[in-house]
């Protein structure tokens, strides 16, 4: 365990002494989610204004169906967000029914009430800065065999991630660990605010206790939401990434991606050889919207950012954690959920798989998808076997979800974004 700990500790310090803070705000959970550290540019990449025109590969880029999208090279314009929008709203097929239903909109005079206080005890996460000597984590799962991939699971990327929900035991249970109100549907070029309250009504004090759960709230701060925006990485957080990652590590989803990655000959055998390279592949700065070192996988993906070129938009920002303390603190409004873009099941509040319409700090995100009540580490899990073994579009089973799990690249060893399509 000493030896884990040392490790976990070069991990989380890195070589360079980074004392230096930035005079940004540093955000609470009452302010808007602010900065981290400085990129180290890899050898052999290419100059940042380079980097950057090739990078924002943003998750609204989505592919029309049938169709590839072309090789991306350091010359080319970044893609625009609004691609799937369109998509979207060209597929959306609507029964008549609902072409009656909706044409009729008003909004005229609507307004939404007051938002309820969501109270979260994070008095713990601040244990999660401390040296590594001093961190305390949660048994390693006891395994008995179960996690061994299977043959089916080895020969077939869906069979693998529908085992990793089939692990992922943090999973929380609708209803019983939080309710969510899906308000009314839109189609995705509407600006009218179909939901009258808030997504989430509730979310249990218990689920803040996880340790995985509470670990990963308290990595949320440490970023500024502005694209492009310089990121300075303290001890501090350094030592919450390494914690985060530690803890996740302890639990079913991650090991089997251990065993499978190992089989695939994708990552070392050694375990904490393996966390090294998920804190790297996750927490690795890099360039974005022309800045270097002002992002990174596990920003973008969870947390969001605003871009800031050709119109404001938001990007990334596909955790339901995130999206629920954000719309505690009066940032995220909630602007109701996106129609199937095929006749399909309308969600409610037992759906896990939710395609949405939201404004965060006033910026709009047109459509966007997530997972709603999974664990961090089932989601960190999922998106990395999609990097390392799938393609751009992953077509897979999660349950009773039909879902196509998008994982765009930066380069060759960087997540640029990834997140689920429901599948109609």
């Amino acid at each position: 365990m000493e030896g884990l700990i040392k490790g976990l500790a070069d991990v989380a310090f890195g070589d360079d002494d980074r004392n230096s803070r930035d005079e940004r705000s540093r955000s609470t959970w009452a302010n808007v989610v602010s900065g981290e550290d400085e990129d180290q540019n890899r050898a052999g990449e290419s100059s940042p204004s380079q980097h950057g025109r090739r990078q924002n590969l943003e998750e609204n880029q989505w592919e029309r169906k049938g169709e590839r999208m072309p090789t991306r090279h350091s010359h080319q314009e970044d893609q625009e967000e609004n691609t799937y929008a369109a998509q979207v709203t060209e597929q959306q097929d609507f029964s008549e029914t609902q072409k009656e239903d909706n044409d009729g909109w008003e909004t005229v005079g609507k307004k939404k009430p007051a938002r309820r206080s969501h109270k979260v005890q994070k008095e713990q996460w601040q244990e999660y800065k401390c040296p590594a000597s001093e961190q305390h984590y949660s048994d390693d799962v006891e395994t008995n065999g179960s996690l061994e991939p299977s043959q089916l699971e080895l020969s077939g990327l869906s069979e693998a991630c529908n085992k990793l929900w089939e692990l992922d035991s943090n999973r929380l249970v609708p209803g019983n660990d939080y309710q969510i109100d899906c308000g009314d549907g839109k189609r995705v070029h509407e600006r009218s605010d179909m939901a009258e309250g808030l997504l989430f009504s509730w979310v249990s004090d218990e689920v803040f206790r996880k340790p995985t759960f509470a670990r990963f709230c308290s990595l949320l701060d440490n970023y500024n939401p502005n694209e492009g925006y310089k990121e300075v990485v303290t001890e501090e957080e350094r030592q919450e990434q390494a914690a985060f990652i530690e803890e996740i590590s302890r639990t079913a989803p991650i090991k089997y991606l251990h065993k499978y990655l190992v089989l695939k000959d994708v990552a070392p055998e050694s375990y904490q050889e393996f966390k090294r390279m998920l804190t790297s592949l996750w927490f690795d700065l890099y360039g974005r919207g022309g800045t270097s070192g002002s992002s990174s996988a596990f920003e973008h993906v969870f947390v969001g950012e605003i871009k800031q070129t050709g119109g404001e938009q938001v990007s990334g920002f596909h955790n339901w954690l995130q999206f629920y303390l954000e719309e505690a603190k009066g940032t995220v409004d909630y602007q109701g959920y996106i129609f199937p873009r095929r006749r399909g099941e309308i969600p409610d509040s037992e759906t896990q798989l939710l395609t949405i319409q939201f404004e965060w700090n006033g910026v709009l995100k047109s459509v966007s998808s997530t997972l709603v009540g999974v664990s961090p580490e089932f989601e960190l899990a999922l998106y990395t076997m999609c990097f390392f073994m799938g393609r751009e579009e992953n077509h897979i089973q999660l349950g009773p979800y039909s879902v196509n799990v998008k994982c765009y690249r930066l380069g060759n060893n960087r997540i640029g974004s990834a997140f689920p399509i429901a599948e109609s």
